[in-house]
Parts: structure tokens; C-alpha cells; sequence
């Protein structure tokens, strides 16, 4: 038997997805552990281990693949606890790291402050150089002045140094340079050099990445490292198999690429989802859908087009600049630990912070006192106190009815159920404007994509979100619990590169163009060849940046090898003008503004093995046999409690019919279905869950050729 892991880390639970070579697959929860998010690793792989009667390592010992997303990084940016860190940038631009683009995002805010950066202005040091926009050297690189600033911060002990140089893009050469004289000084620290981790314009956005991949390094490498992280951990078991980490782009890297260029793991745990809700929206023939996923702690939402994620290069984390491209993601502080509290004008809130794994909400009876999401979710009947996690985590009402009652009924004047209703509410809208966001800043009606809902505490929301933004379908994978973790199991090896040529199409040297997009193919080529993936099995996925004449943002446009080869700049610039169009409201093709150019990148894709999705066999429209029992439970839409039924989700059959409302419960998920919507269960066991008036349209879709003329055959 060959098993695949994947492993996503979040700030409260680490989800596990262990597949078998028939596809046949096992869903595994453990409390994250904060302090050292490789012991919950560990601990998982070793229940798995035990649950075959084998000791870890000869269960190690056939697996081939683990694939890993986490929330190391990410952590360690949002709670700025990143390395001691160093910059070395050209005199007269150091605080250009604080000042950003000058664009203030909350211009009437009296209390707003600026975005604290990750590097303190006593320890960005200035050096003596300067290139012109072309690469051309002004003022040639004073080694002297980079020895005394290195000097400097060898004193100050720092753990990591970022070098950034104006228009370095253009000519790398002066940050070469000072990159071998800080490994022959500093040569223990991490070192993030821009012109070989991000080439590209905007000094901004170059030194907020060099600085950002600098400051996290040493945090990741302590993570991973063979030295006390989890390659050694897992080492200590033997294992030999294949490790690789999400990455932000939805791909996956090597060990030692995210350890070399860490920053782009740091989005890694929510990039799994778009991939995973593909795969399962594909399963019904969709090529479009939105994502959301609630964990713990945070609420992801992502929308994919055209079966690809909608990607970004203008990233941020806690409002500083990430300029590699990434999975466009949504994310806010919205999940099963969100914190309901009431504010200084006396209205209730929910977030975004998180009573997290330690100690978790009231119910779980681990110390909390603070009145969670989870909280009002068991109060208001959605969750089984004696079934959670199936029974391995008991879940404490009386705890959860005193933390809502004392926190938040008694201030407000209201019942316990009346508060937790609220906050059950409070917390839905938030997330609906997040879905309703990720569609409506691409240009597009959330109404006309199904919500592919996740993780453990999404698909007892997933109705009232869609009710309130009309959205008529939703999909629950029954994996959604562990969502990311699926995705991570379905994702390919993907590496970008960037080159900048800022010229307008009418100029353009097509010999050029052609020279910088070999370039960075041969790179990719050569990367993923060490990798172990043959030449056979490589991608590449060309894109543009373009931009009218004196705009200041630019548009993504992807094109083609035969494009480039030919020379077809009339196919590339109407695309584009469709896309201006269609993100801005209108284009200025028939004025013949000129299209410039400012940056040619390529992805290069290294395809991998995939775990089968195996469909099941048709079973009928009969539920009976997964039938559990009636519950109590809170109808929002109603504004009351009645006895709904409660069906086992594990056993519910590929045909089985639901209507609503009811509630569908697994191990390590429930599914809370209104009274609007009825539910249909696909070949993968995806619960698709419809409002009535599309019942004919879905059942045609997912029964087929089963759906006769008075029903279901």
C-alpha cells in the first residue's frame, strides 16, 4: 500500500488528508499547537500510523508524498515576530520601506497609523550607489560604506539582512556584489537579495518583498530545517519519501526552495482551496465557482474563472506589499473561534479575534471564557455537543450558554438565544461581503458562480451567506473539513519569474521579447528539472502586464508561445482592451491610446500525480438509511426553533435527496441546510445544496440520465 499526506496547519486545528492509491481517503484532525506547529504535525501522522497498527515509521515508510501548507510564516508577519533584520539599500531611500506609495487607505481616519514595516529605520542602512532607470551606473558601489553598515548590524546582531538598490531590475550587479560581501561578514545570517527574488520595477514593492522574505527566513527555516525542524523530526522516523510546501500561487515547492525564498510561503494554508474546490466543481462541469473556507480562526474566500484561480501581484499581509504572484485570496477573522464583543457604542461584533487553539472556545471546555462563533453555534442546536470531532472533543453547553449570557446577552438586554442568534448573524454578514468583494472587484455577479463552501465550520453557514447575496447553489465537498489539505494533494509544482521591459507595443523589439521570455523558461526548465519532473511533464504559462499610456495600474493579460513566436501584438492588445473593459467599465481602443508593456512573466508548471476521485455508485433518492435522529436547532429565516431531521453525512449515498431544513453531520464537519434549500448528493459525495425553484436544472446535472419524468428514476 503507497499513501499521500496532506497537511495543512492552521491556527486551530492541523487537517490531514491520507489517500490511498484507489483513491480511497481518510480525514484526520489534531489541535494545532502554536509553540511548535510540527509536534501537531507529528501527533497526526503518528494516529494515522496507529489507526493501521504499524509503528510510524513503517507506516512513513509507504508513504510516498507529504505535501504541507502553513501558517508559520503568516503567523510570524502578523504578530511580528520575524527575525532581527537588516537593510541595505541606497542612500537617501531607506524610509521609502515606511512610506510606501504614499497612498493613505483611510484618508478621513484622525486615528489612523501607518503600517509598521518589518525592518526599524536604525537598522535600514544606507550605502553609497546609484544606476539610473536603464541600469546604467551614476555613482559607482562604495564597498567601503557597505563594510561599515555590515559592521554595524554585526553589532546589532542581527539574524537576517535584505539588500534592495534602486533600479537593481535593470542591472543586479551593485546587489551582487554586496550580497558576497555580506556572506563573507554576516555569513550565518539569512540573506534576501531583490534582484534575484523579485526583478521587477517599483522599488516599493521590491524592497517591502526583499525585506518581508529576509524577516521570515530564519522563522522558517527553524520550522523546517534539518537542524530541529520537521525534516528532522521526520528524518528521525526514516522517512524517505517526497516532502514539497504550498506555496502562495497555488503551487508547490521544494524544502529547499521555500527555505532559500521564503516570503512565498506566505500565504501557503489558504492557497490549497481554490485547487481543491476546482477539483470538486469540475466534478459537476463548472469552470467557474467561489470558494470560501472557515476554519478556526480566519475565513478565505476565492473566486476561479475559466477553471483558474484569480491570481494577484499586489498582494498584502497586515497592509505590507508582497509582489510575487498569488492566489488572489480574501481573507478575514472569521471562523469557529471568532470572539463575539459588544464596542464602545454598544453594537456587537464578532473578530476578528480568536480564542484560537489555547484555549479555544468555552465549549471546549479547555479554559476559554470568551463567547465564540462555535459557542453560539452550539447553543443554537447546529452542533451535537457529544458528536464533535465524533466524539473525541465533548463540548461543555453550560459553558458556552454562561460565556454568551454573561458577554453578551446580559449587556444587550436579551436571552441567550437571542445573542447567540445575533452573533450567528453578525458573523454571516461579514462573510457574505467577503464573497460578495473577491466577485465584485473582478468585474463580476457572485450571483452567477456556485459557493464551494469549506472547512469545519463553513458549511453551517453556507446558506444564510448564500441567501444573502442570491447565490442559488452551493457545493460541500464531504472533505470539506479538510479542505486545503485536499488541495494540497491535487496541486502541481509551479515556479514565476518576472522580467520588466517598460515600452509601448509600437516600439516593441520583438527579438528582445523573445530573448527575456527564454530566459525564464530555460529557468524554469532548469528548476524544475532538479526537482525530478521531466521535460515531458513541464508546463508554461505566459502573462503581460499591460497599462494605457501614463496609467499607474496595470492589467493582467495572459497570451501564448504561438503569440510570441509570431509577433501578434493586434490578438494581445484587443484582449487586453476586453479586459480594461470589463474590470473598468470601458477601454480606449478606438482612440488608439497606446498600450505599454511593464512586465513579461512566465509560470513554469511541473505536473504531479494527482489522488483519483472515484465516483460512486448511483443508491436512490431514499436518505432513510442515514438517518440519525431529530434535533432541536434555531431557524434564522424564522426566527425560532423547531425539530429538524439530522442525517449521517458518511452515509449518504450518491442519488440521496434531502430537503430542507436539516442538518447533515460527519466527524468533523456539520452542514446546517435551511428551509429554502433542498440537497442533492453527487458521484463524488459532494452535497449540493439548491434553492427549490433550480431543482429540475440541478437534478438534471447531477442525476443525468437517472431523472425521469415524475422524479428521480
Amino acid at each position: 500500500m503507497a499513501y499521500k499526506i496532506g497537511i495543512d496547519v492552521g491556527g486551530t486545528f492541523t487537517d490531514f488528508l491520507l489517500t490511498e492509491d484507489d483513491g480511497t481517503s481518510y480525514i484526520y484532525k489534531t489541535l494545532s499547537t502554536p509553540k511548535d506547529p510540527s509536534i501537531a504535525t507529528i501527533s497526526g501522522i503518528e494516529e494515522m500510523a496507529a489507526d493501521r497498527g504499524l509503528a510510524t515509521a513503517d507506516f512513513l515508510d509507504q508513504v510516498s508524498t507529504i505535501v504541507h501548507g502553513t501558517t508559520v510564516t503568516t503567523n510570524a508577519t502578523l504578530t511580528y515576530r520575524g527575525a532581527k533584520t537588516g537593510l541595505l539599500t541606497t542612500e537617501g531611500v531607506r524610509d521609502a520601506l515606511e512610506m510606501r506609495r504614499g497612498i493613505r487607505e483611510e484618508q478621513y481616519n484622525n486615528h489612523y497609523e501607518n503600517a509598521r514595516p518589518v525592518v526599524e529605520r536604525y537598522l535600514r542602512r544606507p550605502v553609497v550607489e546609484r544606476l539610473d532607470y536603464a541600469g546604467a551606473v551614476i555613482t559607482p558601489l562604495d564597498e567601503a560604506s557597505v563594510r561599515r553598515e555590515l559592521e554595524f548590524l554585526k553589532g546589532e546582531d542581527v539574524k537576517a539582512v535584505a539588500i534592495c538598490f534602486m533600479n537593481s531590475f535593470a542591472n543586479p550587479a551593485h546587489e551582487l556584489r554586496a550580497a558576497e560581501i555580506v556572506r563573507e561578514m554576516l555569513p550565518d545570517a539569512f540573506l534576501s537579495v531583490s534582484a534575484e527574488v523579485l526583478p521587477a520595477i517599483r522599488f516599493y514593492d521590491r524592497v517591502s518583498t526583499a525585506s518581508l522574505n529576509a524577516y521570515i527566513g530564519p522563522v522558517l527555516e527553524l520550522y523546517l530545517g534539518p537542524d530541529l525542524g520537521l525534516l528532522k523530526k521526520l528524518s528521525a522516523f526514516d522517512y524517505r519519501g517526497i516532502l514539497l510546501i504550498m506555496a502562495s500561487n497555488g503551487g508547490v515547492i521544494s524544502p529547499e526552495v521555500s527555505m532559500r525564498i521564503p516570503g512565498l510561503t506566505l500565504l501557503s494554508g489558504p492557497a490549497g482551496g481554490p485547487v481543491a474546490g476546482l477539483a470538486y466543481a469540475d466534478g459537476q462541469g463548472f469552470a467557474d465557482c467561489i470558494t470560501c473556507d472557515m476554519g478556526g480562526t480566519s475565513f478565505d474566500v476565492a473566486l476561479i474563472k475559466d477553471r483558474k484561480p484569480l491570481t494577484t501581484t499586489e498582494g498584502e499581509i497586515n497592509r505590507l506589499r508582497i509582489s510575487w504572484p498569488m492566489l488572489d485570496v480574501v481573507t478575514i477573522g472569521a471562523g469557529g473561534g471568532s470572539i463575539g464583543w459588544i464596542d464602545e457604542v454598544g453594537l456587537l461584533r464578532m473578530g476578528p479575534q480568536s480564542a484560537g487553539a489555547d484555549p479555544g472556545p468555552a465549549c471546549y471546555g479547555l479554559g476559554g471564557t470568551e463567547p465564540t462563533c462555535s459557542d453560539a453555534d452550539l447553543v443554537l442546536g447546529y452542533l451535537d455537543p457529544d458528536f464533535f470531532a465524533g466524539g473525541k472533543i465533548k463540548l461543555d453547553l453550560a459553558a458556552a450558554r454562561r460565556a454568551v449570557e454573561e458577554k453578551i446577552a446580559k449587556p444587550l438586554g436579551m436571552t441567550v438565544e437571542e445573542a447567540a442568534a445575533g452573533m450567528y448573524e453578525v458573523i454571516n454578514v461579514g462573510m457574505g461581503a467577503a464573497v460578495r468583494e473577491i466577485a465584485v472587484k473582478a468585474g463580476y455577479d457572485p450571483r452567477d458562480f456556485p459557493l464551494v463552501t469549506a472547512g469545519g465550520a463553513g458549511p453551517n453557514h453556507a446558506c444564510m451567506i448564500a441567501l444573502a447575496l442570491s447565490i442559488p447553489e452551493i457545493l460541500v465537498p464531504k472533505e470539506s473539513s479538510i479542505f486545503c489539505a485536499a488541495g494540497m494533494l491535487r496541486s502541481d509544482l509551479k515556479h514565476d519569474f518576472v522580467r520588466t521591459y517598460p515600452i509601448t507595443f509600437d516600439k516593441l523589439d520583438w527579438d528582445r521579447f523573445r530573448t527575456l521570455f527564454a530566459e525564464m523558461r530555460a529557468e524554469g526548465e532548469a528548476l524544475l528539472n532538479s526537482e525530478g519532473i521531466p521535460d515531458e511533464r513541464i508546463d508554461y504559462r505566459l502573462q503581460l502586464d499591460l497599462r494605457y499610456i501614463r496609467q499607474y495600474h496595470e492589467v493582467a493579460i495572459d497570451i501564448c508561445w504561438p503569440e510570441v513566436e509570431a509577433g501578434d501584438h493586434r490578438a494581445i492588445e484587443g484582449r487586453f482592451h476586453a479586459m480594461h473593459d470589463a474590470l473598468y467599465g470601458y477601454s480606449l481602443e478606438d482612440r488608439d491610446t497606446p498600450v505599454e508593456l511593464i512586465n513579461m512573466r512566465l509560470t513554469a508548471v511541473g505536473d504531479t500525480e494527482k489522488p483519483t476521485l472515484v465516483p460512486e455508485a448511483y443508491a436512490g433518492a431514499d436518505p432513510a438509511a442515514a438517518f440519525k435522529r431529530m434535533r432541536t436547532v434555531y431557524i434564522p429565516t424564522e426566527k425560532a426553533s423547531r425539530e429538524i431531521p439530522v442525517y449521517d453525512g458518511f452515509g449518504l449515498k450518491f442519488g440521496n435527496r434531502l430537503t430542507g431544513p436539516c442538518i447533515i453531520e460527519q466527524v468533523n464537519t456539520t452542514t446546517f441546510v435551511t428551509p429554502e434549500f433542498d440537497v442533492v448528493v453527487d458521484g463524488l459525495g459532494t452535497y449540493t445544496i439548491y434553492l427549490r425553484e433550480r431543482e429540475a436544472e440541478v437534478l438534471e446535472r447531477v442525476l443525468g440520465d437517472r431523472v425521469a419524468a415524475g422524479g428521480v428514476a
